[in-house]
């Protein structure tokens, strides 16, 4: 699993270099923004905890002069809650709009940031086992359970990762639009990849010629 930064213009979009002869894209999407705001920034608890802020206030004005007074107590707060959600709205509008994931037939690209943009780089054959939680309304995550060492920080790969993983992460396409579909194709081409024997030359010392074999 490597990273790539992303200061230099992609061939395509999410693809910062080539891809090498014989991959090919096999799907690319980004999160939904509304799925994003729920899952990720938790926009209805924090609306939430505002309109209690707004009752409170206007209750205790109306328990003190009446409607008035509940009016004028409740009516900033309800400015503010509105400008809060607001706020949370837009930055997982800006983070939905940041991000582009890509599968191919050899890696997933997660091509992520909405102030400094890097891509990682997942190969197939790197990935250990993925989870797709779909909603349902179709919207859903796919987690990737990654083999070696290599992990990846948990401020770094935010909100593109597992919920609840934070020592040991696991990146997610994270709040995509039809998950079930993208996690068939996912599961297809880890397959294949994962199948495709690896071929390598040797040299036949019985007979003094190259021996190709297959792994």
């Amino acid at each position: 699993m490597s990273d790539h930064d992303d200061f230099a213009f992609d061939v395509a979009p999410g693809i910062p270099a080539p891809l090498p002869k014989g991959e090919v894209v096999l799907w690319q999407g980004r999160p939904d923004t509304n799925a994003l705001a729920r899952e990720a920034f938790k926009i209805r608890w924090i609306a939430g905890y505002m309109a209690l802020i707004v009752l409170w206030k206007a209750g205790v004005g109306f328990a003190e002069a009446g409607p008035l007074l509940a009016l004028a107590r409740g009516l900033p707060y309800v400015v503010l809650a509105l400008a809060a959600t607001g706020v949370v709205w837009l930055l997982a509008w800006a983070q939905a709009r940041a991000t582009v994931y890509t599968i191919t037939s050899a890696r997933v690209l997660m091509k992520i940031g909405a102030a400094l943009s890097v891509t990682y780089n997942i190969p197939l054959v790197q990935i250990g086992t993925a989870r797709a939680e779909i909603g349902p309304k179709g919207t859903g995550t796919i987690a990737m359970e990654t083999l070696g060492e290599t992990r990846l920080a948990f401020a770094a790969l935010w909100p593109h990762l597992r919920p609840g993983h934070v020592r040991i992460t696991q990146p997610a396409l994270r709040c995509i639009p039809d998950a079930a579909r993208v996690a068939q194709i996912l599961a297809e081409a880890a397959e294949t990849r994962v199948s495709m024997p690896v071929v390598t030359r040797s040299t036949d010392v019985t007979h003094g010629a190259d021996a190709v074999a297959a792994e």
